[in-house]
């Protein structure tokens, strides 16, 4: 799966494939339930092993320098073996269609449908 990069995105093109392959193991993996809030507002719930908030960390960083539209806001929760987070992503009003399909793209392969 993968969504079109909007113009806006400065991620060299070849860097993409490798990006979206990681995308893709996070929404495989991690990935417990995905809730579009408002247009512009979508919040996923993730699981894992220890290192998750950081990995999570890491690509969402990596995920707004080139793509400065995003917000990302991480909240961890208490559990008691592995990790717990809250994924907060919000857009402006103008991509909202690119938020839409990376919740759409996260609800099919978290829950392992095919396109």
């Amino acid at each position: 799966m993968s969504i079109d990069a909007p113009d806006a995105c400065t991620l060299p093109t070849a860097e993409r494939p490798l990006r979206l392959a990681e995308f893709d193991a996070l929404f495989a993996t991690a990935v417990r339930g995905v809730e579009t809030l408002s247009p512009t507002h979508a919040r996923m719930r993730l699981t894992g092993v220890a290192g998750l908030t950081a990995g999570v960390r890491d690509l969402t960083a990596r995920e707004t320098e080139c793509c400065s539209f995003f917000t990302f806001t991480i909240t961890p929760e208490p559990t008691v073996d592995g990790e717990t987070i809250v994924l907060d992503i919000e857009v402006p009003q103008a991509y909202a269609d690119v938020l839409e399909s990376l919740a759409q793209w996260a609800i099919r392969v978290s829950t392992g449908a095919t396109p």
